[in-house]
């Protein structure tokens, strides 16, 4: 196998990571404090509450929308360069995804102020977010070059890669309104420790007739990659160095930023209620470590072209340099280290509920009281054992939106144990099912959660499979 069809595949399939964007087995599963995460207007029914360092909110989800790791690596019989070939280079497209999202929480709290009406919650998390789309017109010239491609143009705008690791400062302040309306807004502050994007290129590359030549080569770019904080990392010279380097701009020593969160929820009836939420509006400034390169230009090129009579005293001439120079004078490939700013991925939220069947927690025999809203001032809610209902979710991406649709049904066995089971529709499957339990064992509250059951007989064979879990403490005490 040629070594650029090695690098090729090898560098789509790492893209293929850990991902956790939509958490809908998590949203307004109000028995778990970390709900509060993705809707600041949830119905928290804590006096307080704090999550295990480093245990307290774990996620992680693996895949792409369009192949899987057993595609390329069956044990088929069939030769890798044949399946590269028929099951990614001839399939995919530039809509197609390849993203990575990890997050990973180690300090989460909240407490109830005097007013027994508002909730306040802080914490902070370090998350790596990365997405690219399959770049097609690029995988065809790496994989098989522009030879005896007359006239086809190939499209540059192809390349769109954004990614960051981010450490993230946040503090929430949950009001209940009244006995129907919550309303919920965290701010963020966002120390960023590395950042890349590249995702408004265009220009094509297209083979042509030629005047001396057979073929000329014409090249229109407007390519530009801005990075920030990759020397830094680069530069760290042993473990030691690399890890204070992230510490230190994890610690507001990267670039910094600001975001909000916004969610509420509001109760139509006894029994249905709608909610939603608006996560991660914000920006980042970088400025301490930014470095940006840019190819801008058009240019036509035949190839080295030799006169042998007029140059004959200089056949010796580095030829293949001075075509370089030449293009490199027409297309400069440039680099700067001003500022830019970047855009946190938004995310959008919104649900409905209708519950039915016996109230938990009044006139039964349990003794814990810790059921939504019993800690709250005004009228309680009543906490109904069973509900069903529908959820949307929407990102904003470089590609324009993505949605999923959820179908969801929560059951609760006494004030122990509650258990929510989904079915979600997405670019990434039509077929993903998820459960998720959060068990309550005195102050001691665990939950766990799975997505895409329905591929666990073969993780390699599916285009991704996920998992959260947590482990907080809780009290319900009244004030």
């Amino acid at each position: 196998m040629r070594i650029r069809h090695c690098l090729l595949i090898a560098g789509i399939l790492l893209t293929l990571g850990l991902t956790a964007q939509n958490k809908q087995i998590l949203y307004d599963f109000n028995e778990i404090p970390q709900s509060l995460s993705i809707n600041p207007g949830v119905e928290a029914d804590f006096e307080w509450y704090a999550g295990v360092p480093l245990l307290s909110g774990i996620s992680a989800y693996g895949g792409s929308n369009a192949i899987s790791i057993n595609d390329i690596f069956a044990n088929d019989g069939v030769d890798i360069n044949i399946k590269f070939r028929e099951r990614a280079l001839n399939v995919l497209t530039p809509k197609d995804e390849l993203s990575t999202t990890i997050q990973l929480e180690y300090l989460n709290g909240g407490f109830r102020s005097n007013d027994p009406n508002i909730f306040y919650s802080f914490g902070g998390y370090v998350e790596f977010d990365n997405i690219g789309y399959w770049p097609q017109d690029y995988a065809y010239l790496l994989y098989d070059g522009n030879a005896d491609q007359l006239g086809r143009r190939y499209d540059l705008g192809d390349l769109k890669v954004r990614g960051s690791l981010v450490n993230v400062f946040h503090f929430g302040i949950n009001k209940k309104v009244d006995r129907s309306l919550t309303l919920g807004a965290r701010g963020k502050l966002f120390s960023a420790i590395a950042d890349y994007s590249s995702s408004t290129n265009n220009g094509h590359l297209r083979n042509v007739e030629g005047q001396n030549n057979r073929i000329a080569t014409n090249l229109n770019a407007d390519l530009l990659l801005r990075t920030s904080g990759l020397r830094s990392l680069r530069n760290a010279n042993n473990d030691d160095a690399l890890s204070n380097e992230i510490i230190g701009r994890a610690l507001f020593g990267g670039d910094l930023g600001l975001g909000v969160d916004v969610g509420f929820t509001y109760h139509l009836s006894e029994r249905t209620t709608i909610t939603g939420s608006l996560l991660d509006v914000g920006f980042i400034y970088h400025s301490g470590d930014a470095k940006s390169y840019s190819l801008n230009g058009n240019a036509t090129v035949e190839g080295i072209e030799i006169d042998v009579l007029e140059n004959f005293a200089n056949l010796d001439r580095d030829f293949w340099q001075e075509l370089v120079d030449e293009i490199e004078e027409i297309v400069p490939f440039d680099t700067d280290t001003k500022g830019y700013i970047s855009f946190r991925p938004t995310k959008l939220y919104a649900s409905i509920r209708n519950d039915f069947g016996e109230p938990v927690g009044n006139g039964s025999s349990e003794n814990c009281d810790c059921t939504a809203g019993s800690s709250g001032g005004g009228q309680l809610r009543t906490k109904y054992r069973n509900s069903y209902g529908g959820q949307l979710y929407i990102i904003n991406r470089p590609r324009g939106p993505q949605l999923a649709l959820t179908g969801f049904y929560t059951r609760r066995i006494g004030n122990a144990l509650a258990l929510k089971g989904t079915y979600t529709i997405d670019k990434f499957s039509k077929t993903n099912v998820g459960l998720g339990m959060n068990l309550q064992a005195g102050p001691f509250n665990f939950y766990a959660m799975a997505d895409n059951l329905l591929s666990y007989n073969n993780i390699a064979a599916t285009n991704y499979a996920s998992f959260q879990f947590g482990l907080n403490i809780i009290s319900w005490g009244r004030k």
